[in-house]
């Protein structure tokens, strides 16, 4: 057995343990995988609030994109919304043309169908012009479309552009630009999808439906100090984002008669000033700067206590002692926090829109997040997680019908359900050049309509795939021969025989097969299309950047893009990249190491690991499904079955008087004749379940072993 072990240090994981909570084995993961060190990242991992995940208004564009599309609900504008043709592109149109709608808004949407390229075209742009149209909202594109959004500049057509495709050289001259790849965009994560970056900008326009929309709240509290003084502490939100540091000032009775006189009024003037207990407060308030000075401030204690009964009476001092955020938190959380954060706890009690309305959509942007293999970490592990749980319960009937014919409604759902099962389905709409069926599914509302529906969709993906097969095995030599070429290092293939929806898919497997970058491409009259796929340890934007004169538009994210281009350049890509690639060597990968998270001792293979392994779920990009390693456990039984020529090797494991049933999958072949019933083994597996006739069973999928 191959493996790696990261040696770590047993004080640091028992000060984790401590600190977050967590029993040793979970702190050794957290040490492990490097998390511990980082506080804010473990919240994700440990934590399932949407709390913690970041404010849109962050974006510091944010409050632009609301008013521009307030303003074109208030004057009856025309809005059209351009999408993508994959998955991300689909759900992220669904979710703003659902939200547009419910704002009474008149609006249209539009995806790139056939051979259409992708984003905005200048036809389009005109086409919408003369419609009257004047507000355009691209979403999942837009990045890279400087020339159309200044072409609809001319015709006096504002763009909003909501993407998270990497931006070139030229940013567009957008009116507002959402999008967390932005440098300076103010946002604090980069990775969410384009459905993400979406539901970011229905949040934020939910938000601004209340009272509290660009409102300045000042967050105050006062302690009594020594030799009578008092510390007053003020954190002032707007848009609920902390607009700087908390201020602190000590106010020595009879010194200060006015509050002008400090730098208190730059913080409490234009504010609503939010206190808890405020009769102490006012009082407190008033001895500091004398009788004649009055406190005008909303007191949240009555309303907290009211909501939150395991709350009741308690002292924010109290409070604070319990509170988890000290968990996640580099300094000290102090009493002004706590009443933030009990603040902010209220605004989303009495405003049930901003987290069950918002929660509600998450099923959308866990299915488009999970198609663009977007890091799990960060806020992108609370939204999937929730996702994960709202997708059986969806309100969205078209999906509940996919759920159904793909028979997922009966189980929990893991990510690779979702990939496996939900994600090729929409995404082959748009390989199929009618990505509109799989947005129409998903905005029906007729039973009827949308059973028709559903079984398009899953024969357009029947289709798809017997395409992808078809147009393999065409191009396989080509590849072979590319692969030659480009010293092992590339693949370059395609022609006008590949239909422009697979590309994508090509390029993926044919990476996935060589094990470098693939380039597919199809030609299109006297333009090329080309996709390009990379492995997760080499990014690509870089080499499309190197090749980018070549380029009539190009764009992507770090380890998938697409391009266009005349024809006739197409030789001169090939020396392009053959130029790149002396400079920029790829290292392939070696025979497969495992990662070990955490060793077993024979003690710890009880149902304890089962709850490890949910509590550091969801598994995908970015986090990888726990691998663990427990030695001498005993083979009661060993049996082959499948029927293929390799088979699965199927047995049960004990431990301790502790049974475990186990899989290898196709590994009939490499079972030494040592592995019999009765021999102990070394094992290196993952936790997982097997399904059978609506029952869970716990499992141990086998990655290696060696007795």
């Amino acid at each position: 057995m191959k493996y790696n072990k990261t040696e770590i240090d047993s004080v640091k994981v028992r000060e984790t343990a401590e600190r977050y909570k967590v029993n040793l084995l979970a702190a050794s993961i957290l040490v492990r995988r490097g998390w511990a060190s980082d506080p804010e990242e473990t919240a994700f991992i440990l934590e399932e609030d949407l709390k913690y995940t970041h404010n849109p208004f962050l974006f510091h564009e944010m409050e632009d994109a609301v008013d521009r599309i307030h303003a074109a609900s208030d004057e009856g504008e025309k809005v059209i919304v351009f999408g993508d043709r994959d998955a991300d592109g689909i759900t992220s149109t669904v979710l703003i043309v659902n939200k547009l709608k419910e704002m009474g808004i008149d609006v249209s949407w539009s995806l790139p169908s056939g051979d259409d390229p992708y984003g905005i075209t200048m036809e389009k742009v005109k086409e919408f012009a003369e419609n009257d149209g004047t507000l355009m909202i691209t979403v999942d594109c837009g990045i890279s479309s400087t020339e159309e959004i200044r072409y609809a500049k001319e015709f006096g057509i504002d763009t909003i552009i909501i993407d998270h495709h990497v931006p070139g050289d030229e940013v567009p001259e957008a009116f507002a630009v959402i999008n967390p790849k932005m440098e300076d965009c103010g946002y604090p994560f980069r990775d969410l999808a384009g459905c993400g970056v979406v539901s970011k900008v229905v949040w934020a326009l939910t938000f601004s439906e209340t009272d509290l929309y660009k409102k300045n709240i000042s967050i105050l509290n006062v302690v009594p100090g020594g030799s009578k003084s008092y510390l007053i502490e003020v954190q002032k939100l707007y848009n609920l984002i902390e607009l700087c540091d908390p201020l602190k000032e000590t106010i020595v009775e009879g010194i200060i008669d006015n509050p002008s006189g400090t730098n208190l009024s730059s913080y409490l003037n234009d504010s609503l000033i939010v206190v808890f207990n405020g009769a102490v407060q006012k009082k407190l308030f008033s001895q500091a700067f004398g009788s004649s000075v009055e406190l005008n401030a909303f007191d949240i204690a009555d309303q907290i206590y009211s909501m939150f009964s395991r709350l009741s009476g308690m002292s924010l001092l109290k409070m604070r002692e319990i509170s988890r955020d000290s968990r996640y938190s580099e300094s000290p959380v102090g009493e002004i926090d706590i009443l933030r954060n009990l603040f902010l706890a209220l605004v989303y009690k009495q405003n049930q829109n901003l987290t069950k309305g918002y929660d509600s959509i998450l099923d959308l942007v866990t299915i488009g997040s999970i198609a663009d293999m977007m890091p799990l970490r960060n806020e992108n592990r609370i939204i999937v997680k929730h996702g994960l749980k709202n997708i059986q319960n969806t309100e969205n009937i078209g999906l509940h019908d996919l759920l159904l014919k793909q028979k997922l409604l009966e189980k929990p759902l893991a990510t690779s359900d979702i990939a496996w099962n939900i994600t090729p389905l929409i995404n082959a709409t748009g390989r199929m050049g009618v990505p509109e069926k799989a947005a129409e599914l998903l905005f029906c509302t007729d039973q009827n309509i949308i059973r028709n529906l559903t079984d398009e969709v899953i024969s357009l993906n029947k289709e798809r795939k017997r395409l992808g097969d078809k147009n393999w095995d065409s191009l396989k030599s080509s590849a072979d021969r590319s692969f030659q070429e480009f010293s092992s290092s590339l693949v370059l293939t395609g022609g006008k025989q590949v239909p422009r929806g697979i590309t994508g898919i090509l390029s993926a497997r044919f990476a996935s097969y060589f094990n470098v970058p693939a380039v597919v491409y199809t030609v299109l009259q006297e333009r090329i299309v080309g996709s390009v796929r990379s492995l997760r340890n080499y990014p690509i934007m870089n080499m499309l950047n190197f090749c980018s004169d070549l380029f009539s538009d190009f764009g992507g994210h770090d380890f998938a893009g697409g391009f266009s281009m005349p024809a006739e350049k197409l030789p001169d890509l090939k020396k392009r990249l053959e130029e790149y690639l002396k400079n920029n060597k790829i290292v392939k990968a070696e025979e497969k190491i495992f990662e070990v998270d955490a060793e077993l001792p024979s003690g710890f293979m009880n149902d304890e690991i089962f709850k490890v392994v949910k509590q550091f779920s969801p598994y995908g990009e970015g986090n990888p499904p726990l691998v663990f390693l427990a030695r001498k456990l005993k083979i009661k039984n060993l049996e082959i079955v499948g029927q293929k020529k390799i088979g699965h090797v199927k047995m049960t494991l004990e431990s301790e008087n502790q049974s475990w049933p186990a899989i290898f999958w196709n590994a009939s072949d490499k079972i030494a004749p040592e592995v019999k019933p009765g021999a102990y083994a070394d094992v290196i597996f993952r936790v997982g379940n097997n399904y059978y006739q609506n029952n869970y069973m716990p499992q141990l999928i086998i990655l290696d072993m060696a007795v």
